[in-house]
């Protein structure tokens, strides 16, 4: 048997545990009796006709049902504050979106009369576009014609100032003559002695020195009807140059009309003109290309001033003719009718729309009804026609001057690749494919592969087409 008093190792570790229990035991006590004094253990009776039976809540478990209440209580609290903080917000920010939406409606508006008086005045611009080239036409051809004219009247003039010199010439001649004979006759010699013995001689001398005076007469009527149509030649040479002048001043004008604007444009739109003309007119320098200069003059003179200014007019409208053709190459038709869709998104950085990101947008959208015609911009040829990532059905038409455009989300294609399109061919149908948020037109212009803002072509383009 063992020592009642234990082995020194054994006891210690025992007491230790002995001691922490003590104190557990007690810390328990206190925070029971605090529970018991806060939360008295209850009993819940169940009482049914054969029996009866009780539930005992005691302290901790009163504790846990209180904190699960009151829990329950706090997030119901927080939850109804957060929907009425939702609610409030989302009221404010439906009538901010209807403020919003009614001043975008009159942006709207303004921009529909706007784009109404922009098309009138295009339309008033091309008028007196295709009214000026009618009239430069006219009165190329009542040039023409004066100049013909003007050549006859000058050989005539030269024909009558010959046979003016010939006549003056003749007359001379003539009263060479007269004065001779008068000698003859005056002088007293033995021809007037044989004339006075000789009366036949005599009678033929007289009737002689008659035709020689008839003669004179006849030529001094010439010289004088010659002079008289010397003068009204010249009259009428004069009024062919006022008339030719005046013609020169209105074609001058007209071409001044027609070009300035044409110039305008291109620049407006940041193309080059003279390396656009250049090679424009490299491209046609065959038949139907430039006019070649006009040569009135067949003697080797120096041009005249009517010369100058009629090859000037050549060059003038050569260049108008170069311009029409460039204009035909560039993108600067619209590729919708506007008068049926609205501008909806232009270049530039926005938010995206599927994401929410900002990013570039490369084009601009035009929002319409599905199967609203889609035109080409400029004469080409298709590229690309077909589906595209991100795109949807695209059609892409390379044209002239390292120009490129592209007409996304379309719902039909109506071309081809490798097909030749001229401006204004009807080449697709308005749709929604593609990364699209609904029914509109991507419209791009890339020059060298760089997008710029197609708006620019457009624009620039209003008040000539």
């Amino acid at each position: 048997m063992e020592p009642a008093g234990g082995a020194p190792g054994t006891a210690a570790p025992q007491l230790g545990q002995d001691k922490d229990q003590s104190v557990r035991t007690r810390l328990a006590i206190k925070i029971h009796a605090f529970l018991e004094r806060r939360f008295p253990e209850r009993r819940v009776f169940l009482k049914s006709d054969s029996d009866t039976r009780f539930i005992r809540l005691r302290s901790e478990t009163q504790l846990i049902a209180f904190a699960g209440m009151a829990l329950l209580v706090a997030w119901s609290i927080v939850a109804t504050a957060i929907v009425l903080m939702d609610s409030i917000g989302s009221g404010n920010f439906r009538e901010q979106a209807k403020r919003d939406q009614m001043t975008y409606r009159a942006r709207l508006n303004a921009l529909s009369s706007e784009r109404d008086d922009r098309a009138a005045e295009a339309l008033a611009a091309q008028e007196r576009f295709n009214a000026a080239l009618t009239q430069i036409s006219s009165m190329q051809s009542e040039l023409l014609a004066s100049e013909t004219r003007r050549r006859e009247l000058e050989t005539g003039i030269e024909v009558i100032q010959t046979t003016l010199r010939q006549t003056m010439k003749d007359r001379e001649t003539a009263r060479d003559a007269l004065a001779a004979l008068k000698q003859e006759t005056a002088a007293d010699s033995p021809a007037q002695m044989m004339a006075v013995s000789a009366p036949v001689q005599m009678e033929f001398m007289a009737d002689a020195l008659a035709e020689t005076a008839a003669q004179r007469d006849q030529i001094e009527a010439n010289a004088q009807s010659a002079l008289e149509q010397r003068d009204a030649l010249e009259l009428e040479l004069r009024l062919l140059d006022e008339r030719n002048d005046q013609i020169f001043r209105q074609l001058e004008e007209a071409m001044e009309v027609s070009v300035a604007p044409l110039d305008k444009m291109f620049r407006s739109a940041g193309m080059p003109t003279d390396r656009i003309l250049e090679q424009v007119r490299r491209g046609y320098s065959g038949q139907g290309g430039p006019l070649s200069p006009l040569a009135l003059s067949t003697r080797g003179e120096e041009p005249t001033r009517e010369e100058l200014r009629a090859n000037d007019l050549l060059r003038q409208m050569n260049k108008l003719n170069l311009y029409r053709l460039a204009a035909q190459k560039a993108p600067f038709a619209s590729p919708v009718n506007m008068n049926l869709v609205r501008r909806s998104s232009g270049f530039g950085y926005r938010r995206d729309p599927k994401t929410g990101g900002r990013r570039l947008h490369k084009g601009s959208d035009f929002a319409g009804r599905t199967g609203t015609d889609i035109f080409a911009t400029a004469d080409g040829v298709v590229t690309h026609a077909g589906w595209q990532s991100g795109y949807g059905k695209l059609v892409t038409i390379q044209h002239a001057f390292g120009i490129e455009t592209k007409y996304a989300h379309n719902s039909k294609l109506r071309v081809k690749v490798g097909q030749r399109v001229s401006r204004g061919d009807h080449i697709a149908d308005m749709g929604n494919t593609g990364r699209s948020t609904g029914t509109h037109l991507h419209y791009e212009v890339r020059v060298n592969g760089n997008p710029v803002n197609p708006m620019i072509y457009i624009k620039a383009a209003r008040n000539v087409f």
